[in-house]
């Protein structure tokens, strides 16, 4: 659908900005196409899925050398997501993962895949001498699929990358941490679930943690926790009493539900009664503040360690962790029956302490209505109300009943792929992947899937006669394998992916080797050499032969000639040789070699693979040894000119005979030199034979004259 763009400040599409009613109003994608203005023309079509593309045209240019740069675009294409933006007239779109940091993941993973099947193939060796069934049942391969897993990860982003802050701001509730993304959150709940077995004991505190580290990607239409939580930290400016504030209190509950107990004591230290003017009048208070922020500081936590900077109790063990809770939950219900609570004369501060300790008591009406997700009250279950849960434990019935108190209209990816996750259904967790997170994800991630599921195992490497007998990991290979061939930057690692596919991988990678361009040599030793790498020995000589034929073609004659000497391609050089012998015929016995010597050079010294090139490379050399024995510099040289043009052309069958003549014209000169006869009877008899061979062939209609004297022969 072509179109012209408007004349409105240059942007592509008008748009107001301003529309007439607020409900009507329509999300913004910007599009970061590249092209420098004038723009001519813009069209737009429809992809896949939900990618819409839009091609931008800069006017020709009548002077394409001088009036624009070599480097400068002329148009592009880019493909915009329709799936994912803003919503509520929002004009702010969410771009998780540029072009270019993609570039950098697809380029960084290839070594950890390679690495991986390289294992897999080694394992698979291995349990085929041990009469294994699969690769998975050998002990290390889950942590070699760990620690590939973990390679990706810190690829996709690192949340505590960024470094800190020299200078503290002591009122603030959240971190400055790297922003996270959807990729890098998918991943994880993958390996938290199907790869590491270490998490198995205390899987529900490590999902907590990814909840804290990716609670602002849950929903773009309703409050999360983190949304809350931010949007009370712009507040907290121009706030003098903080516990005056509904939000202040909204904001602790809602961290408390979900674990984050740094964030809630942080908060708590907020509080007026913490400020030294007011310890007197406010000393009751202040302490059921302390006492509450010194519950939550102490919160029992069944896990192996906690991160720098997190608050709670570590407990390894199942017994420590219920011996310590029941002493916790003790301690929270003595605070929740003191009679201090009467002597608190802050109505807001009482009622706000009093619901954190409903809460920590694991009350559900106050989980619910202080989490926005049902993610959120989901994680909360597991702090307050099922502390003791351990691995899958009921954990899909849980979820639907924490979706149905909490329904979230907002399609999100990680939802999809965590209900898949939880109800033990790798088909949907392949879905979910596939529709929201791209070829790139569903390619790595099955690897996670199948570490310790013989289910998906199964399902993934089960050969399908619909899918013309490949499976369904290697499809999924394949078709990452073509997103990464159709662009210029990274079509140089689709053989890595190609190559893993034992049915139809290696045949589409000889196609894809065999069509690259070869008008650049660098281009053609690039592929040449992924050629070398994967044994494709009969792919580079053919690529080698095609270089060469387009180089003769358009005039570049060493070139050409270069590659078929690499290539040995004896027939088209012979060829090359009659054209050549066609040329330079009329003017072969000329001193004059400099409309064909240069090409001579280009042989080199290996003339054994010139083919029919040989002999010129020959006659040219006996030429230069010819002109120094005329000059008479050596005695020795003349001797040696006549050893080389007995035995190196005369002798010699590649030597055609049409060239005959003008060598022994070109010998009339040695016989004629003094002091000594140079040719001694056998070879002065060769030349007669030579002569009288020629007498005859002239008789013949298929002879070829040279442009020589008349009396030559």
């Amino acid at each position: 659908m072509p179109g012209m763009p408007a004349d409105s400040g240059g942007a592509i599409v008008p748009f107001s900005g301003e529309p007439k009613h607020a409900a009507s109003a329509l999300p913004v994608r910007p599009i970061r196409h590249g092209v420098p203005p004038p723009i001519s023309r813009v069209y737009i079509s429809w992809s896949s899925g939900n990618l819409l593309q839009v091609a931008c045209l800069r006017p020709p240019s009548p002077e394409e050398g001088a009036g624009r740069g070599a480097e400068e675009v002329a148009g592009r294409v880019v493909e915009v997501n329709l799936g994912v933006g803003a919503g509520n007239g929002s004009a702010e779109v969410e771009e998780e993962v540029d072009e270019a940091e993609m570039r950098r993941i697809e380029y960084g993973s290839v070594p950890a895949f390679a690495l991986l099947q390289s294992r897999k193939n080694a394992l698979a060796d291995a349990a085929a001498m041990q009469h294994m069934h699969s690769v998975s049942e050998h002990a290390e391969w889950w942590q070699y699929v760990l620690e590939y897993s973990k390679t990706i990860g810190n690829l996709l982003g690192n949340q505590d990358s960024l470094p800190a802050l020299m200078i503290e701001d002591p009122r603030a509730i959240l971190k400055v941490r790297e922003k996270p993304t959807s990729l890098k959150a998918a991943w994880e709940l993958l390996e938290i679930f199907y790869v590491d077995k270490e998490l198995h004991s205390w899987l529900p505190e490590r999902l907590v943690d990814w909840l804290a580290d990716y609670d602002s990607l849950l929903t773009k239409t309703d409050g999360t926790v983190y949304f809350k939580l931010n949007n009370f930290q712009k507040k907290l400016i121009n706030l003098q009493i903080v516990e005056n504030d509904d939000d202040y209190w909204n904001g602790l509950s809602a961290a408390l539900s979900v674990g984050w107990l740094d964030v809630v004591v942080n908060m708590l230290r907020f509080h007026g009664s913490y400020q030294l003017g007011q310890m007197d009048n406010r000393e009751t208070e202040n302490g059921l503040v302390e006492a509450v922020a010194v519950l939550v500081s102490t919160m029992p936590r069944m896990r192996p360690d906690l991160p720098k900077g997190k608050l709670g109790q570590c407990c390894k063990t199942r017994p420590d962790f219920i011996k310590a809770w029941e002493k916790w939950r003790g301690q929270v219900s003595k605070l929740e029956c003191s009679a201090f609570w009467i002597q608190c004369s802050h109505q807001k501060t009482r009622d706000g302490l009093k619901n954190l300790l409903h809460i920590m008591m694991g009350n559900i009406k106050d989980l619910t209505a202080a989490t926005s997700h049902w993610l959120e009250l989901f994680a909360s279950h597991f702090l307050y109300i099922r502390p003791f849960t351990v691995g899958f434990e009921g954990m899909h019935h849980l979820a639907q009943k924490c979706i149905q108190l909490k329904p979230s209209f907002d399609t999100n990816g990680l939802t999809g792929l965590l209900n898949g996750i939880l109800s033990e259904n790798p088909e949907v967790v392949l879905a979910e992947c596939t529709k929201k997170f791209g070829p790139w994800m569903v390619t790595h991630c099955m690897e996670l899937l199948a570490a310790d599921n013989d289910y998906a195992d199964i399902m993934l490497h089960e050969e399908r006669p619909n899918f013309g007998g490949i499976s369904i990991e290697e499809l999924h290979r394949l078709v990452y394998a073509q997103v990464l061939c159709s662009h210029s930057s990274t079509w140089q690692i689709a053989p890595t992916y190609l190559s893993s596919c034992l049915n139809q991988g290696l045949g589409l990678l000889e196609i894809l080797l065999l069509k690259q361009p070869i008008q650049d040599n660098r281009l053609v030793l690039k592929t040449l050499e992924l050629c070398r790498l994967y044994e494709l020995e009969n792919v580079g000589t053919n690529i080698m032969k095609i270089a060469g034929c387009y180089h003769w073609k358009h005039g570049r004659k060493g070139t050409g000639v270069y590659w078929f000497q690499q290539a040995h391609d004896k027939v088209r050089l012979d060829r090359i040789a009659q054209q050549l012998f066609e040329r330079i015929g009329k003017s072969v016995a000329d001193d004059n070699f400099k409309q064909w010597e240069g090409l001579l050079e280009l042989l080199g010294s290996d003339i054994g693979s010139a083919g029919g090139l040989e002999f010129l490379h020959r006659y040219r050399d006996f030429k230069r040894s010819l002109q120094q024995a005329l000059e008479g510099r050596t005695g020795e040289a003349a001797r040696q000119t006549v050893e080389f043009l007995i035995q190196q052309l005369m002798r010699n069958p590649s030597t055609p005979q049409r060239f005959w003549l003008p060598l022994l014209h070109d010998s009339v000169k040695l016989l004629n030199c003094k002091p000594r006869p140079l040719l001694n009877v056998a070879e002065t008899t060769l030349l007669l034979n030579k002569l009288q061979e020629l007498s005859m062939a002239k008789l013949r209609p298929d002879f070829c004259s040279n442009h020589l004297p008349s009396h030559a022969l």
